[in-house]
């Protein structure tokens, strides 16, 4: 007979059961995924009920008897030394993701940023400032408040930052037994600060996934936005700030003929990471237009990163200034 189930992660060995959506890390209270697929089924499936946790189960089977870790192996292999390799933490691109599977990586790297933490906390090490960022990218307000229900992280307290659409992660380890700020911890620290620019209002999306990535890795920020090319004195006012000796990288965000990153390499003496944006009208082409504009600049020491990418230049410029 032609049973609708649920596709993948099933052996054709294996009975056929509507088995728990969130073990399979896909969202629970998404009904319909349930009639999304259709395969041939040897026999009927068995009944399924909606428990008290919104997990279609089916019956007789026990609920939630996968730990954490299983759950999350079925379909994530998180990178957790790669801060040590690449001087940067793994983060979690969160577009694709289900609000399952999102809160169970976010809860697993703060239990390794807390383990991290307690380890430096007993050999008196120095902590890398940069190694207690958790965030994920791309998160839409929706998804937040979906990963929001499921309930409260056991390693960390979340916060969503709405305009960057970023959700990060402060780790427990970070506060005392009374939520505050611990101070008996020693962080790296850098002498370099980064000026994160952008063109228009319109580019404030890309520019503060960079600046928030910055600073949630323990690096001052200054911001200048609004500072066109259309206004070309608005630039050259904000020069104190883009000059100021602190400064070790300039980002530059901006959409449209991308114009901005190859004025300001022209007015300072340090790296000039240029962010394309997907803003324009018509031929800009999704930020094409200005990718190619930013890769053809006259400005020696620009570098470009990929179109609407504020978290790759923002590492990228962390690696500079270092």
């Amino acid at each position: 007979t032609y049973t609708n189930v649920i596709p993948s992660y099933t052996s054709p060995i294996m009975p056929l059961y509507r088995r728990s959506l969130c073990q399979l890390g896909r969202e629970c209270s998404r009904r319909s995924l349930i009639q999304s697929r259709f395969v041939v089924a040897r026999k009927p499936l068995l009944p399924f009920r909606l428990c008290q946790h919104r997990h279609i189960s089916c019956s007789g089977t026990k609920l939630n008897s996968q730990s954490p870790d299983e759950i999350l192996s079925a379909f994530a292999n998180l990178d957790h030394s790669r801060v040590k390799r690449a001087g940067f933490p793994e983060a979690v691109f969160g577009q694709g993701k289900t609000p399952s599977q999102i809160h169970l990586i976010l809860d697993s790297m703060a239990n390794n940023v807390n383990e991290m933490i307690d380890a430096a906390s007993e050999s008196d090490d120095i902590v890398n400032s940069a190694s207690t960022a958790i965030i994920a990218t791309r998160i839409d307000k929706s998804v937040y408040d979906e990963v929001l229900e499921i309930g409260p992280l056991k390693n960390g307290i979340m916060q969503y930052h709405e305009t960057a659409k970023i959700l990060s992660v402060r780790a427990n380890a970070l506060n005392d037994a009374n939520g505050n700020e611990r101070t008996d911890l020693q962080f790296s620290t850098t002498q370099k600060s980064v000026v994160v620019a952008c063109a228009g209002t319109t580019d404030l999306p890309v520019a503060e996934e960079a600046a928030l990535t910055l600073s949630l890795s323990g690096i001052q920020v200054t911001r200048v936005y609004d500072c066109g090319v259309a206004g070309l004195h608005r630039i050259l006012t904000a020069l104190p700030k883009l000059r100021d000796p602190s400064v070790g990288c300039v980002l530059v965000c901006a959409g449209m003929d991308g114009a901005l990153p190859s004025v300001v390499g022209g007015l300072v003496d340090v790296p000039v990471v240029a962010i394309p944006t997907s803003v324009g009208y018509g031929v800009s082409l999704g930020g094409i237009s200005a990718l190619l504009t930013m890769l053809n600049s006259c400005s020696p020491g620009v570098g470009v990163v990929n179109v609407d990418n504020g978290f790759g230049g923002a590492v990228w410029a962390m690696k500079c200034i270092r």
